[in-house]
């Protein structure tokens, strides 16, 4: 079982900059590829961002490519999402994941945070 807790979520104008951390807890965190993936209102959730288990292999959506990063610290069980030049479409409830091995489907992760609110304002 890994347990998985969002924070950094929050309120921010168009063109400024929130950090996402994910917390785990639970089996050996750096067993496991992660992945960030969002909902807005309405949408089915999407595909964000995913890093693997020694951070050497990374991938993005296109509409974020450039300007958000994902990177993780198997020290402090802890993964980031460094989201820049942010805009109003980005707005969404963000949820951290966990996957034995790496993907970017989320019916291919296993353990899921309770995600946190990001309000891009115009």
């Amino acid at each position: 079982q890994v347990q998985l807790v969002e924070s950094g979520g929050g309120l921010v104008q168009a063109g400024g900059s929130l950090r996402l951390s994910c917390a785990a807890s639970g089996r050996t965190f750096s067993s496991y590829g992660m992945g960030w993936f969002r909902q807005a209102p309405g949408k089915e959730r999407e595909f964000v961002a995913a890093i693997s288990w020694s951070g050497g292999r990374t991938s993005y959506t296109d509409s974020v490519k450039g300007r958000f990063t994902i990177s993780r610290d198997n020290v402090k069980n802890t993964v980031y999402l460094q989201m820049n030049s942010l805009k109003p479409e980005d707005t969404a409830v963000y949820y951290c994941a966990a996957v034995l091995g790496f993907g970017i489907a989320p019916n291919e992760y296993e353990y899921w945070g309770q995600g946190t609110q990001v309000t891009v304002t115009s």
